[in-house]
């Protein structure tokens, strides 16, 4: 009975350990070797975002009455580039719109960068010869809660970052967290939305919310371990998982 009873407990503890596993790991459907064609996607500029927009030409005297930077220090008396004006940044209003020294207002809001830059670039043909403009979003955020090792909001430097990505920088999941469905907080020309993804489907990387819009929000559910440790305390939750375990094997080897 005793030899029954350990080999019982044996294949219970490596059943458990498989199922375990296949509820944490990432992408655990992927197999040994896997090749995805590349999504292609970059961010929106949004109401709200803060751009930095940098302009160059042949002739930089020119280019200067175009830089918000050089304006800035100007003003100020300033001739320090490395001053702190020199990040000046235009903010993108309701209406989607910054107002640009010498152009006047442009509509950047539903544009890529790239599409911006060269809307921007088309513009400025008129005034000067060969300009060049460079683009960056520099309030690129998104906030990560729930069951991560540290919640909280992370600034992304890059034009683009992935789900995976963004838990990495917030310590990545606890063991608590629902990988199978974490939610994806999106707003997108002034509609909200709540989506779903699944961490442990390799699919993922082929998922429209596998690269994180700015201001997103990602929330990792609990699973029913933390809720029922959150309840009734995690010992008492080990003792009664315990006690079935017990039962069960007793109720089998007296058969």
């Amino acid at each position: 009975m005793l030899k029954k009873v350990i080999v019982f407990l044996t294949l219970a503890l490596l059943l458990t350990s498989c199922a375990s596993s296949k509820k944490i790991l990432y992408l655990n459907n992927a197999g040994k070797e896997a090749e995805f064609e590349a999504l292609k996607y970059a961010n929106i500029i949004q109401p709200d975002d803060n751009v930095l927009i940098t302009v160059t030409a042949d002739e930089p005297t020119l280019a200067a009455q175009f830089n918000m930077m050089y304006l800035s220090l100007q003003s100020s008396g300033l001739n320090n580039a490395n001053n702190s004006s020199a990040l000046t940044t235009y903010l993108v209003d309701q209406n989607g719109e910054i107002d640009f020294p010498g152009l006047g207002k442009i509509k950047l809001a539903g544009l890529t960068r790239v599409d911006a830059e060269v809307k921007i670039k088309d513009l400025l043909v008129k005034h000067i010869a060969n300009p060049g403009v460079n683009l960056r979003i520099m309030n690129f955020k998104v906030s990560v809660l729930g069951e991560v090792l540290r919640p909280g909001q992370i600034q992304i430097g890059s034009d683009r970052a992935t789900i995976l990505e963004a838990i990495s920088m917030a310590g990545d999941l606890t063991i608590y967290g629902k990988r199978k469905e974490v939610m994806i907080i999106r707003e997108k020309q002034g509609v909200k939305s709540i989506n779903y993804v699944d961490l442990t489907d390799v699919n993922l990387v082929n998922s429209p919310f596998y690269y994180l819009s700015q201001n997103d929000i990602v929330y990792v559910k609990p699973n029913q371990t933390r809720v029922n440790s959150s309840v009734v305390g995690p010992n008492l939750t080990l003792g009664i998982s315990a006690i079935s375990l017990l039962v069960t094997i007793i109720a089998l080897s007296t058969r």
